[in-house]
C-alpha cells in the first residue's frame, strides 16, 4: 500500500517539504480502527522498543533487588538526554548494581543535550559511556544479569538468555510469531527488531491496557514500567521532549524510536498508534500526535496543545517573523 503524506511545509506559500509516512491505529478488539498508509508497514522500533526491553528487568524483580527507587526505574525505558538530573539517576544506579562504567556496551559519546554537552566542554570533561541515551535500558540488563546469575559478558548479544527473553516478550504482547520478526544491531550495539506498525500499536495497546495481559508477571511489570514513566515522564526523554509531554498525561502512555517510529497508547480510550515518518525525520511527531489526538476526539485539550507548543504551526525565521507553515495533510 502506497505512503500516505502525512505534513507538508510551506514557505511564502510554496510548498518546500512533504513527509510521507504509516500510521496505523488499534482498538482492544485487536481491529485496525485508524490508518493512513499502510497499517503492516514495517519498521524497526529503535528505541520505541525500550518499555518492552524493559519488562524482563521489572519481572524478575532486578529494581527492587538493588534498591532502585520509581525515578530510577523509569530511566531504564529513557532515550534521556544525559541532563544533570539524568546523570545523577544514572550513577546511583551503577553504584547500586554494583557495575563499572565500562561494563556497558554502549559507546562513551557526549551528551544529546546541548546545554549538558556546552557544559561539559568548558569544564574540559570527556565523554562518557554514561551519557549515551541508552545507558539506562543497559543498566537495566545489567542489573537483570546479576538477579538472575547470566553473564555480563555479551549481554547484548542476541543468544543472551537476556536477549532471547525480551525477543519472548514482544513476541507475545504484540501477538505476532518471533520468527517472524525481523532483527538488526541498534547503534548502542543491542538487538533491534522490525514489526509491522499493527503488531507494534498491539503491543502499545498492551501498555496501556495491561488487563488485555494474561500472563501475571508481565502484566504487572507493566503496570509497574507505566506507573513511572507518568510519574517521572522527565526520565523518559528530557526537557521539552514529546515523549515527556505526552506521559504528562497520565492517560497516555509513549516512546518514540530514531528514523522517525513513535508508538502511544490511550488508557481510556482504549486505543493505541504507531507510525513511520519514512524520511527519518522526528521533527514531525508533535504535529502528527495532535492531529491523531484531534480526529478522534481526544478530550485533553491541554496534551494536544503542548503538541503545538513542541511544533508550531506556523515556522518562524531567525528573526521570529512568520515566513511558512507546517500542515498535516492525513485523514485517518
Amino acid at each position: 500500500m502506497k505512503a500516505a503524506t502525512l505534513v507538508r511545509e510551506f514557505r511564502g506559500g510554496i510548498e518546500e517539504c512533504v513527509h510521507s509516512g504509516h500510521i496505523c491505529g488499534v482498538n482492544d478488539r485487536g481491529e485496525i480502527r485508524y490508518g493512513a498508509g499502510d497499517p503492516e508497514a514495517v519498521t524497526f522500533l529503535r528505541s520505541a522498543g525500550k518499555p518492552f526491553q524493559a519488562i524482563p528487568v521489572i519481572r524478575h524483580g532486578a529494581d527492587a533487588r538493588f534498591g532502585l527507587t520509581d525515578a530510577e526505574g523509569a530511566i531504564l525505558v529513557g532515550s534521556h538526554r544525559a541532563e544533570p538530573f539524568h546523570v545523577i539517576a544514572l550513577e546511583s544506579i551503577a553504584d547500586k548494581i554494583g557495575v563499572s562504567e565500562d561494563l556497558l556496551l554502549c559507546h562513551p559519546t557526549y551528551p544529546l543535550s546541548a546545554y549538558a554537552t556546552e557544559s561539559l566542554h568548558r569544564e574540559h570533561k570527556p565523554k562518557r559511556s554514561i551519557y549515551h541515551n541508552c545507558s539506562g535500558k543497559h543498566l537495566g540488563i545489567l542489573a537483570l544479569c546479576k538477579t538472575l546469575g547470566y553473564p555480563v559478558d555479551g549481554y547484548g548479544n542476541p543468544d543472551h538468555p537476556a536477549q532471547e527473553e525480551i525477543l519472548e516478550t514482544l513476541s507475545y504482547l504484540a501477538h505476532y510469531p518471533k520468527e517472524k520478526i525481523g532483527m538488526g544491531t541498534d547503534g548502542c550495539g543491542f538487538p533491534v527488531f522490525a514489526l509491522p506498525l499493527r503488531a507494534l500499536a498491539t503491543a502499545y495497546l498492551k501498555l496501556a491496557c495491561p488487563d488485555l495481559i494474561a500472563n501475571p508477571d508481565i502484566r504487572i511489570a507493566v503496570q509497574t514500567i507505566v506507573r513511572r514513566m507518568n510519574e517521572h515522564p522527565e526520565m523518559v526523554a528530557g526537557t521539552d521532549r514529546i515523549c515527556s509531554h505526552l506521559l504528562m498525561d497520565s492517560n497516555i502512555v509513549a516512546k518514540g524510536g530514531a528514523k522517525g517510529v513513535y508508538g502511544f497508547g490511550l488508557k481510556k480510550e482504549r486505543l493505541a498508534f504507531a507510525l513511520k515518518v519514512l524520511d527519518g525525520s522526528e521533527d514531525e511527531w508533535p504535529l502528527i500526535v495532535a492531529s491523531i489526538l484531534e480526529q478522534i476526539g481526544y478530550d485533553n485539550r491541554e496534551t494536544i496543545d503542548r503538541m503545538y507548543g513542541l511544533a508550531p504551526v506556523s515556522i518562524r525565521n531567525d528573526n521570529n517573523r512568520v515566513v511558512g507553515r507546517n500542515q498535516t495533510a492525513f485523514t485517518l
